[in-house]
């Protein structure tokens, strides 16, 4: 059964391919160009542009909420559509998006995978899943399907000897990231995927072990980028540099500033916004995970998920990686 989250992933992608123009947004329109980037946020959660803007680094631009977002693939769809002027997610979905022809193209790396951040599957610690082929017939919680979390899945499945016919048997579901801890530790899942600040939260209360992570299973790697339309970029140029290279500066100072000092900004961020969040979860984030300097994005950060894609049956034209992605509106890496 396909999830809503899903069908709506294929709609907007069949809807970004079919729309001959893309609909205007704030930082979209002619003349003068724009000083405002609307976006979608996380509940709970400080994204890279807002920890910028808090540190001065976007100088004149603004960003403006719109809401929150579900996931990443919905983050980008809004993004190629016109609905927001910025969106991220996992390098495997911009492949996607781009490969169906939605006119867009990725900026800078905001997310990857380290010693620090990176994304796991984890059981209950007296579950008796403890090797890939246990997972067969066992139900897998994940934020969003064909995104991340399902693509890593995937390849931990296949390294294990595990054929097409027995991974369809391993069961996606798709449960919000704040309610997976609640839904392993109730038994309505057997496995789920937990990363960053909501990870480390679930692991001091106990009780869980990891089954297999990212990092284990890839090394080190950046993992999404946001991405803009063409339209923008070629409308709002200075305006695009500015946020790219503002971007790239909060990775850098998230790097070198002690990671308390970060927590404790992030938590006033999220406490002035005022949008009736929950930031207790923030005291354990430790990294963005971006390894490249500045988010620059590599080839290969997007290269690697088209064997995955193809193999999916998710993208059957040729994709031209080079074509959609620009490290061009980033200051930081060549020293600007």
């Amino acid at each position: 059964m396909i999830s809503a989250t899903r069908r709506r992933f294929l709609a907007l992608s069949a809807l970004a391919v079919a729309s001959t123009t893309v609909a205007c947004g704030t930082a979209s329109g002619g003349g003068a160009e724009a000083k405002t980037l609307r976006y979608q946020g996380w509940a709970g959660q400080v994204t890279l542009p807002e920890l910028a803007e808090d540190l001065g680094f976007l100088g004149d631009v603004k960003l403006e909420w719109v809401g929150d977002t579900i996931s990443g693939p919905q983050d980008i769809q809004s993004a190629a559509t016109g609905q927001i002027d910025f969106g991220g997610a996992f390098n495997g979905a911009v492949v996607k998006l781009a490969g169906a022809g939605a006119p867009i193209k990725s900026v800078i790396s905001y997310y990857g995978s380290d010693a620090y951040a990176f994304n796991g599957f984890y059981v209950l610690a007296d579950s008796p899943v403890r090797s890939a082929r246990d997972l067969i017939g066992k139900k897998v919680g994940m934020n969003t399907l064909g995104a991340h979390s399902e693509a890593i899945l995937d390849i931990y499945l296949q390294r294990n000897g595990l054929g097409p016919a027995e991974t369809s048997q391993v069961e996606r579901l798709v449960v919000p990231p704040v309610n997976t801890e609640q839904s392993l530790r109730q038994r309505q899942l057997d496995v789920v995927v937990l990363g960053g600040i909501l990870r480390d939260k679930a692991l001091a209360n106990g009780g869980i072990r990891p089954l297999f992570t990212d990092y284990d299973l890839l090394g080190a790697f950046n993992a999404g980028t946001y991405v803009m339309t063409k339209r923008l970029l070629k409308s709002n140029p200075a305006t695009v540099r500015t946020f790219v290279t503002g971007v790239a500066r909060a990775i850098e100072w998230s790097k070198t500033t002690p990671a308390a000092e970060v927590v404790d900004r992030m938590t006033a961020i999220v406490k002035k916004r005022n949008r009736n969040e929950n930031a207790d979860a923030l005291k354990y984030w430790k990294s963005f995970g971006v390894a490249a300097p500045g988010g620059a994005i590599a080839e290969k950060d997007l290269s690697i998920w088209v064997d995955w894609l193809r193999a999916r049956g998710e993208l059957k034209q040729d994709v031209h990686i080079t074509d959609i992605y620009t490290n061009e509106f980033n200051g930081l890496p060549a020293g600007k």
